[in-house]
């Protein structure tokens, strides 16, 4: 547990956060491990856990019919992987895939979601940093589209 307090504390979607609030989340946390093609989830399959990345790179893709899987975005040590955990109904947006051996923690969202219920500051602090996540997916789908349609958007 020691050391996951330690990495939950220097992950940068956590870093800064209060020690007695890494302390209460730390029960929800444990280390994972991903090959190459592993799913870390799926679109419309329950949002479950998040992940903070600690090595590795994870492809956000969705998949249309005919067309096949499209990366809207790639993930990076550092960063997170999901947010659906915190918005109902819990289900996965994209389809999330290691593109290499990937080391995370992962976070039991619904364990997450009752820490937070009961420690409303706690819940703040979990709001505005997944807010911050969603903001960045939200951009990186906006270059995406770009990317794909041109500067008619």
């Amino acid at each position: 547990m020691e050391n996951l307090v330690r990495y939950l504390a220097e992950h940068p979607f956590l870093r800064g956060m209060d020690a007695k609030h890494l302390d209460f989340i730390v029960g929800c946390a444990s280390n994972v491990v991903f090959q190459s093609g592993d799913f870390l989830f799926k679109a419309g399959a329950p949002a479950d856990q998040f992940y903070l990345l600690r090595y590795g790179t994870v492809a956000l893709q969705v998949y249309a019919p005919g067309q096949g899987a499209t990366v809207v975005d790639t993930l990076e040590e550092g960063e997170v992987v999901g947010w659906s955990w915190l918005v109902e109904p819990h289900r996965a947006r994209f389809d999330a895939i290691a593109r290499q051996t990937v080391r995370a923690i992962c976070l039991d969202g619904e364990c997450i979601r009752r820490k937070c219920e009961s420690d409303h500051e706690l819940g703040y602090q979990m709001l505005m940093r997944v807010v911050q996540v969603m903001d960045q997916r939200i951009h990186a789908t906006r270059i995406q589209l770009l990317d794909l349609y041109g500067a008619n958007l």
